[in-house]
């Protein structure tokens, strides 16, 4: 039960433009998106016999899960749900109160929980070299760009990086789940740390901010349901301003699902509390004055569309392509078929893991490098000042590079199902040839590679 539990759109209009479907059925569950999940017969037998074989405290890192737990998506691009709101702080570098500044910071970072699947889901666990790259164009025309790679199998280590160059912003950093069996629930904590940098505002340094871990409740009694519990912590050092926020779990004798709450604290003290549900509703009360104001709604929220290229023009390795046998065989809830396309990925990275190390070979990571000193992976590209040659920059750095397909890669075998991807979406990304080489003024890094 390794990664990230989810608990597939949110009430707040959630949309992407690869897997967008005018099918009734699945707009109805993502009208319907729910923290709870009831398992039919056969599924719960399934479910109880492989914990029948644990025990509590068990790292569930290496348990193969069912298929009929997953999310079909890979864990590379559940991140973006994280990062799903940046306009919420386009501009912000312009205020000049660093207090301000770092309230809607904070408030972008609570808008990132609200977008969840039907159930309690989990992404797949990515491969080691998968990756996942995507594009946003927002309703003011400026645009951001991510990408996400998994830098480290054992642990696992997705190390992901977003930036808007017309909007000054990036944000960088590695999540590092650990998975733990704890008898009615499981837990998945959330070690890793992201890094948000306003480009224009180098006087505030880093925001850094840390995850609340996920518990899955009721595996053997009850329902299945999501919650996100324990401490996360937004701060700037640069102007000592922070926020411990509480995720608080339900108690058995009261309380309330998804409810937050924490206290805003800069150099003259307690300057506001947060409160509400993170899926819902959260407010900020200000110390001075005493003013309660909304600071995110989610049922008011929209989502900008992620532009991904076609799944037929991607390489091997994105995820989408690497796993679309496994997703078009839940999406038909055909679980044999399924479960058959996610033992060859795993086979085929058990294999490539051997034959690296029988011929003494170490992994290097293609977008990002490990920082050693203070164990954080951070990605080979300097943003340039110019915003247009940031853009250009960027689109050269995220999707120059192109990965060499192993004969034997898992997704040789093309289904003959329909592609989850829209081919047109592929106008939206400069034509590349597979060939070119990369400038001296980029990264050093091979333009191509092959996964060994």
């Amino acid at each position: 039960m390794m990664g990230v539990f989810s608990a597939v759109a949110s009430r707040a209009g959630y949309k992407d433009t690869a897997t967008q479907t005018n099918d009734p059925a699945t707009q109805e569950e993502n009208e319907q998106a729910s923290d709870e999940e009831v398992l039919d017969e056969e599924p719960k037998h399934m479910l109880l016999a492989l914990i029948s074989q644990l025990r509590v405290g068990m790292d569930l890192h290496k348990v193969t899960l069912p298929t009929f737990v997953l999310e079909p998506r890979s864990m590379l691009e559940r991140i973006t749900d994280f990062l799903s709101h940046p306009d919420l702080i386009f501009g912000v570098s312009q205020q000049e109160d660093p207090t301000e500044r770092f309230i809607q910071v904070l408030r972008y970072y609570l808008a990132g929980w609200h977008i969840k699947p039907k159930g309690v889901k989990k992404p797949y666990n990515p491969i080691l070299g998968e990756i996942f790259r995507c594009k946003y164009e927002y309703p003011d025309g400026s645009l951001g760009f991510y990408v996400a790679e998994q830098v480290s199998h054992h642990p696992p280590i997705s190390a992901f990086y977003y930036v808007s160059p017309t909007n000054q912003i990036e944000i960088w950093g590695d999540l590092r789940p650990k998975s733990k069996f704890l008898g009615n629930s499981a837990a998945t904590i959330m070690e890793g740390t992201s890094h948000l940098r306003f480009v224009d505002r180098e006087d505030d340094g880093h925001y850094q901010i840390t995850m609340p871990n996920m518990y899955v409740r009721g595996i053997l009694f009850g329902k299945m349901i999501l919650e996100l519990g324990d401490g996360s912590r937004v701060q700037t050092s640069s102007n000592d301003i922070s926020c411990d926020v509480e995720f608080k779990t339900k108690g058995f004798f009261g309380g309330d699902y998804n409810a937050i709450g924490g206290k805003v604290k800069d150099q003259s003290g307690i300057v506001g509390e947060i409160s509400g549900k993170w899926n819902e509703v959260m407010e900020l009360k200000r110390t001075k004055g005493g003013k309660t104001e909304t600071i995110f709604d989610a049922s008011k929220a929209t989502v900008t569309q992620k532009i991904v290229v076609a799944e037929q023009e991607q390489d091997w390795n994105e995820s989408r392509k690497l796993w679309s046998k496994v997703t078009r065989a839940i999406k038909k809830k055909d679980l044999d078929a399924a479960t058959l396309a996610k033992t060859a990925i795993e086979d085929f990275q058990r294999d490539r893991t051997r034959t690296r190390d029988e011929n003494n070979q170490k992994w290097e990571p293609v977008f990002f490098e490990l920082i050693e000193e203070n164990d954080q992976w951070k990605p080979k590209f300097t943003l340039p000042e110019d915003k247009e040659e940031g853009i250009k920059a960027v689109e050269k750095f995220i999707f120059d590079y192109h990965s060499i397909a192993p004969e034997d890669n898992p997704t040789d075998q093309v289904s003959s199902l329909p592609s989850t991807s829209s081919p047109s979406q592929s106008q939206f990304f400069p034509k590349i040839d597979r060939r070119s080489s990369i400038t001296n003024s980029e990264p050093k890094r091979s333009n191509s590679t092959s996964l060994i």
